[in-house]
């Protein structure tokens, strides 16, 4: 896994570095990983944007105050699971949201989890909207709300730089260079200025 210290800095920074890197999932003897594609980040003292702005701290905001690596996992609409990695030092009320996957391992299990069916099985706009947003994410990985503040370490949900790392085959799809896009964040029209911040990277 990445060591913490990746995840101790500049938080704009490090959503655009963690394009490209592996989200692995661990549960019940399963291994689950997918490279990542898209993050937005989220920077509390400035970002009208982010749950923890002006350093709010609430029961839900709590976790964003964690120590960096931290899983913050939040519900919106009452039924979506969207996850984020805490960045920044302790008490720095920051985060990189994961918006868009590409599965690279037990890609069946990712689909069962998401369609309920096999990958062979998906239909076209199953395949073009598989884990293209942040609460798909969180299905086809199994992510819930029950991994919220979880502590960078835990090998039940982590980010390695290769699938080696992870003990995993490596994806010869991936061998190429990246050419990451920037562009604002999606869905805070509620905002304000920080609608305007071009803090989404993605591939």
């Amino acid at each position: 896994m990445l060591a913490q210290a990746f995840f101790d800095g500049d938080t704009v920074e490090i959503a655009r570095a963690m394009v490209g890197k592996y989200l692995v999932r661990q549960y019940d003897g399963i291994t689950l990983c997918a490279r990542i594609t898209e993050t937005e980040a989220y920077v509390g003292r400035l970002d009208k944007a982010c749950h923890a702005y002006g350093c709010r701290k609430t029961e839900r905001t709590k976790t964003l105050y964690a120590p960096p690596g931290t899983a913050y996992v939040y519900l919106i609409y009452g039924m979506h699971c969207c996850l984020n990695f805490v960045t920044e030092p302790e008490g720095e009320p920051a985060a990189v949201l994961i918006r868009g996957l590409i599965p690279r391992y037990n890609q069946d299990i990712i689909a069962e989890n998401r369609f309920h069916c096999k990958c062979a099985d998906m239909n076209a706009y199953q395949k073009k909207n598989f884990l293209n947003g942040p609460g798909k994410v969180c299905a086809g990985m199994k992510i819930d709300r029950s991994l919220n503040a979880l502590p960078y370490g835990s090998e039940a949900l982590f980010i390695c730089g290769q699938m080696e790392d992870a003990g995993l085959p490596p994806c010869p799809d991936d061998n190429g260079s990246l050419n990451i896009k920037v562009g604002k964040r999606i869905g805070i029209d509620y905002a304000q200025e920080a609608i305007d911040f071009p803090w989404r990277f993605y591939l």
